[in-house]
């Protein structure tokens, strides 16, 4: 192999983890938004409720609220999961596949901890 080719092959695994990198910066970027947004609209209904129900609407709405978020990340760490996944079948890197199997067991943990349906 000569360096030219050796060159060649670092440029493009260089250029394949690149992608990946912001592939994967663009769906942390997304899960952040989702996060700000669905935290602002919790303060908006949270301070109306405040402002016009009685304690057992509060409760339930609670326990609703609660039921949801676990859901909801668990769902969200299982797709990251999943697109990790995919992401690294396409550039073939080994570790960061490794990584993502290691996202899905943690998604898988954290549904066991709190009894999620899969």
């Amino acid at each position: 192999m000569s360096k030219d080719d050796s060159s060649q092959n670092w440029d493009k695994l260089w250029t394949e983890y690149n992608k990946s990198l912001k592939t994967w910066l663009q769906t942390f970027e997304s899960l952040q938004k989702a996060s700000s947004e669905v935290q602002a609209k919790y303060n908006e209904v949270m301070a109306r409720a405040l402002s016009g129900s009685d304690q057992n609407t509060l409760n339930q709405f609670t326990e609703n609220w609660q039921k949801t978020m676990s859901e909801a990340a668990l769902n969200a760490f299982k797709q990251f999961g999943q697109n990790w996944q995919t992401l690294m079948s396409q550039s073939g890197m080994e570790q960061l596949r490794t990584y993502g199997e290691m996202l899905n067991k943690f998604a898988e943990t954290w549904g066991r901890m709190y009894n999620m349906p899969k």
